[in-house]
């Protein structure tokens, strides 16, 4: 067994800048998880999967993306779920809403995986720069200081990317295409 989870990334000159500020709360509020995985909008929780049965994950996960189109994504400001997580906001676009929610339902029909935490809460789309070892107080003074700042991109991702933890980190397993419309 091992740990997955499925997002989109964004392209590299935006996971430089992500990175570039997660580097910033790491060296000024001591919040270094983050750091833990790339830049990443996440579309489905990290979930258990059996290695041996990665080949059918992989499969169902190549044909529900055969029949998705490649998404839009705007960036846009800070945003926070206090009092441990900043991030920055991904604007919730019909199109992302619809990869999102299809994409569980698929992954919840086809292959029996579910995140429970989802029934409970909206699904908010977010590329996370600090959490978990965020503490409070250092919440308070990084969130006086990015509340008000921008940060704004547009850009299409064209592809869903598996990522697998290793026991520390979170690395890109597989990248599958969205090709529906081509």
């Amino acid at each position: 067994m091992a740990r997955y989870f499925i997002a989109l990334l964004p392209p590299a000159q935006v996971q430089a800048a992500v990175n570039v500020i997660k580097q910033h709360f790491c060296d000024r509020y001591a919040s270094r998880k983050a750091q833990n995985s790339p830049p990443h909008i996440t579309l489905q929780p990290p979930f258990e999967w059996s290695t041996q049965q990665i080949p059918a994950l992989e499969q169902s996960l190549q044909t529900f993306a055969h029949s998705c189109k490649p998404v839009p994504i705007q960036l846009s400001g800070f945003a926070a779920f206090a009092p441990r997580v900043i991030y920055i906001n991904v604007v919730k676009t019909p199109e992302l809403l619809s990869l999102q929610a299809d994409l569980t339902s698929y992954l919840k029909d086809k292959l029996t995986i579910i995140d429970s935490a989802s029934k409970r809460r909206a699904y908010v789309p977010h590329l996370t720069v600090a959490f978990r070892d965020l503490t409070r107080q250092n919440f308070d003074l990084a969130w006086a200081e990015f509340q008000d700042q921008t940060f704004d991109f547009v850009f299409t991702v064209p592809v869903l990317t598996l990522l697998v933890h290793d026991g520390r980190r979170w690395h890109i397993s597989t990248d599958f295409a969205l090709q529906s419309g081509f």
